[in-house]
C-alpha cells in the first residue's frame, strides 16, 4: 500500500545520486526505559536489482528477536484466503462500478483499462480496492516489480531462521480493509489511482531512491503530504486510521521481552500523523540507524 499518491515528483536522478551519498536508509530505533524496538520501512513490490537491501535492514533483523508486520503474510497467500478475498472483494448485490462511480470517472476508467487492453466489462463487479490492485499489478510487472518486497524477503528469513513473527492486522481485518477501500470515496480513490498510474516508473524510482536513503522528508512530502491535502478522506481511510490502531500495539511491543523488528509500509512511518512522529510525542527517543 506503500505506493504514495503522488501529485507531483520531485527530479528522479538528483535522488538516485543524492542516495549514492547518504549513510542513513528508512531503519529506525526506538527506545524507551531501557527497551528498544526497530521499526523499517517497507515497500511491498521491489525489482531483483533492489537486493541487497541497505545494511541497516540486516542489523536491526540480527539484533531482533521477534518479527511484525502489518498482517499474516504467509496466511495472506493460502489459496482459502484468496478464495475469500475474491469473494469480498467483489460485488455480491446490484451494485457495480458503473453504478457507484460518477458518469465522468467511469468513462476516465473505461479509457484507461482500452489503453491496457482489459475491458471494463470484465471488472465491473470488482470493488475499488480490487480494481486498483489488479491494475497497479499489471503496471508493475511491466516495469519488472516482484511481490517479492521487504515483507516477504524477512517473513522467508524469520521462518528459515526460526524466529516468531507477529502482525498488526488479523487477516479478516485486512481483507475487511481491502474491501472497504474507497468506499464512499470511489471517485476520489480511483480518479487518485489512475492519475498516479500515469506517473507510476518515475513515482515508483523516486519513492526507492527515498526509501533507500531514509529519506523520511522527501516520503512525507511526496507520498503523504500531498494525499493528506488534496484527499482528505482516502489519507483518512488508508493511513491515519491504521496509525492509530497500531500505535497502542506498538507501545506494547516496549514491555515485552526481547527485542522486535516492526516492518509496515514506509507511509505509515513518516509524516506527522506517522507511527515514528507519534512515537516521540510519547516521549520514546527515535533515531535513525546509519
Amino acid at each position: 500500500m506503500f505506493k504514495g499518491f503522488s501529485k507531483s515528483l520531485c527530479c528522479v536522478s538528483m535522488a538516485l545520486v543524492a542516495s549514492t551519498t547518504l549513510a542513513e536508509t528508512s531503519v529506525w530505533k526506538a527506545t524507551k526505559g531501557g527497551e528498544t524496538v526497530y521499526l523499517g520501512g517497507t515497500v511491498h513490490l521491489l525489482r531483483p536489482s533492489d537486493y541487497p537491501l541497505p545494511q541497516p535492514y540486516e542489523t536491526a533483523y540480527q539484533d531482533s528477536d521477534v518479527l511484525y508486520f502489518e498482517t499474516d503474510i504467509r496466511g495472506m497467500s493460502q489459496f482459502s484466503t484468496q478464495a475469500r478475498m475474491m469473494m469480498e472483494l467483489m460485488y455480491q448485490d446490484d451494485r457495480t462500478l458503473s453504478s457507484v462511480l460518477s458518469r465522468d470517472v467511469y468513462e476516465q476508467l473505461t479509457n484507461y483499462a482500452d489503453s491496457v487492453g482489459l475491458p471494463i466489462h470484465l471488472m465491473d463487479k470488482f470493488k475499488p480496492g480490487l480494481l486498483v490492485t489488479t491494475l497497479q499489478l499489471i503496471e508493475f510487472q511491466q516495469l519488472g516489480y516482484t511481490p517479492e518486497g521487504v515483507d516477504a524477503y524477512f517473513d522467508a528469513r524469520a521462518m528459515n531462521d526460526g524466529k516468531s513473527v507477529g502482525k498488526f492486522e488479523t487477516l479478516d481485518e485486512q481483507i475487511g480493509f481491502l474491501s472497504r477501500m474507497g468506499e464512499g470515496n470511489e471517485d476520489q480513490f480511483i480518479e487518485l489511482s489512475l492519475a498516479d498510474m500515469q506517473e507510476i516508473e518515475s513515482s515508483m524510482e523516486q519513492m526507492i531512491a527515498s526509501w533507500r536513503e531514509g529519506d523520511a522528508e522527501t516520503l512525507a512530502d511526496v507520498f503523504v503530504d500531498d494525499m493528506k491535502e488534496g484527499y482528505p478522506g482516502v489519507y483518512k481511510e488508508l493511513l491515519l486510521d491504521r496509525n492509530n490502531n497500531w500505535l497502542p500495539q506498538l507501545e506494547a511491543l516496549f514491555g515485552n521481552q526481547g527485542t522486535e523488528f516492526v516492518l509496515v509500509g514506509a507511509a505509515h512511518l513518516v509524516g506527522e500523523d506517522g507511527l515514528l512522529a507519534q512515537l516521540t510525542k510519547k516521549g520514546y527517543t527515535v533515531s535513525q540507524l546509519p
